[in-house]
């Protein structure tokens, strides 16, 4: 079982790493910048603005405050990325700005991997008298199957840094069952033990049973 067992394991990891290239777990989508030309509050009070998908929690934006200001962001911000992808399928996303009674909204559409064709993963989405904002996702590229500019030393970086992650896992999911095969095979063994010892304490108390009714010297 154990021989048995390790051969599909390597199978496994065999298989899993020949695959490996252009294989992504999760691609982050991050502002880079942005400009809105409006403002919804009343008397041009500082808005707070968020960005959110379907599902997933709100991203506030709390630098930006001015209409006509053009903002520009790190992806190592505190509240980046965004969102994230992890296969092709698109999102609902959109800008608003908070509201007591109902948030106003900027915009909403479609967010999908595949809009990000541009340089290094960037895709530009613009509404007329709304806003106008950069988003980055290098990774994205691999799920259309696309290849970006960057260089080829992040690349190799990147692709690297997946090779571990996924080593690790293989690693740390070898010891676990490696761990289960041994705590079942200990059980089974103890299970053996108990029922040895029932047996034979059974014999032995059919010898007391007959040692007292003197059936033993008949």
């Amino acid at each position: 079982m154990s021989n048995s067992w390790v051969s599909h394991l390597l199978l496994f990891s065999s298989l899993f790493f020949t695959y490996l290239p252009g294989f992504i777990i999760s691609a982050d989508v991050t502002l880079s910048s942005i400009e809105i030309f409006t403002v919804h509050e009343w008397l041009n009070a500082a808005p707070t603005v968020y960005f959110t998908c379907g599902g997933d929690n709100k991203t506030y934006l709390p630098d930006v405050k001015k209409a006509h200001v053009l903002y520009t962001f790190k992806p190592e911000e505190s509240w980046q990325p965004l969102t994230n992808f992890t296969g092709k399928k698109c999102k609902r996303c959109g800008f608003y700005e908070e509201d007591l009674i109902s948030d106003d909204v900027f915009d909403e559409w479609e967010l999908c991997p595949s809009d990000f064709t541009g340089h290094d993963g960037r895709y530009v989405r613009a509404k007329e008298k709304e806003f106008n904002a950069t988003f980055l996702c290098p990774d994205c590229l691999s799920f259309t199957g696309e290849s970006i500019s960057a260089p080829a030393g992040d690349q190799h970086k990147r692709g690297m840094n997946v090779a571990v992650l996924i080593l690790i896992c293989v690693l740390v999911s070898a010891v676990l069952i490696t761990g289960m095969v041994g705590a079942y095979k200990y059980w089974q063994k103890r299970k053996r033990q108990q029922d040895q010892a029932r047996f034979l304490k059974l014999f032995e108390e059919a010898d007391d049973i007959e040692d007292e009714f003197g059936l033993g010297s008949i």
